[in-house]
């Protein structure tokens, strides 16, 4: 075997336990295509925010996720981004601020919700430029709901509507649902046996447009291949 041959073999073994490390590490990885490398980020569990999850709980913690969203989009080496949903939500602060970076990012961008995509996981699921869902995907949107101590007087009720205007803005400027059939959808009381809200699984949310696309793992992924071949067109038609 000739150094060459060595050298080559160590720089694959090398590859592959990086992308190992990095899927134990954050739950993502980063594969090379015939198009483009993709990079692919999984938001799964309970989004973390500002205060820790219970021990033991399954976490998407946003101070690993917003700068690996802002290395994604600086770095030369990635061409696009696969984002897979199971979520049940979380810290509403959070999500909003993964949503928003993902929704501001030039590359491109598609998302799949897997399971569920729940909560503040519906900003997140339709933050990408192009969405899909699975059949089975289920999305519960429901009002904005806080743990702890919660003064009842008007200011928390008032503070209450503007976290859900923010919610309500970002999910229809970035969907093709109406602000209307949203907050229908958030205010309903005859759908969940306990609380507020509506569950909609996945051809109720294409219907609906809170989605782009019915589709599995391979659909996401063509549609991302397409979007970069487009882009690396548009690259090259720029500098030439």
């Amino acid at each position: 075997m000739t150094e060459e041959t060595k050298a080559t073999e160590n720089s694959d073994c090398s590859e592959q336990n990086d992308r190992q490390q990095q899927i134990v590490d954050m739950g993502s990885s980063t594969v090379k295509t015939k198009d483009g490398t993709i990079h692919t980020l999984t938001i799964v569990g309970q989004i973390e925010g500002h205060q820790e999850a219970a021990s033991g709980a399954k976490t998407t913690k946003y101070e690993h996720v917003l700068p690996l969203l802002t290395a994604v989009e600086e770095s030369s080496d990635v061409d696009g981004l696969l984002i897979l949903l199971n979520t049940m939500g979380g810290d509403i602060e959070a999500g909003l601020a993964i949503a928003e970076m993902i929704s501001g990012m030039k590359k491109p961008t598609v998302s799949l919700v897997l399971g569920g995509g729940h909560s503040i996981g519906v900003p997140l699921a339709v933050a990408a430029k192009e969405s899909f869902i699975v059949p089975s995907g289920a999305m519960t949107i429901h009002p904005v709901r806080l743990n702890g101590l919660v003064i009842g007087v008007s200011q928390t009720f008032h503070y209450f509507e503007r976290i859900q205007d923010r919610i309500c803005a970002f999910v229809t400027r970035n969907s093709r649902i109406s602000r209307e059939d949203f907050e229908h959808l958030m205010l309903n009381t005859g759908e969940m046996a306990a609380d507020v809200g509506s569950v909609i699984y996945g051809e109720e949310a294409v219907r609906m447009g809170l989605i782009d696309h019915l589709g599995g793992l391979s659909d996401a992924l063509a549609c991302l291949h397409e979007r970069m071949r487009a882009e690396k067109k548009r690259t090259e038609e720029q500098s030439s």
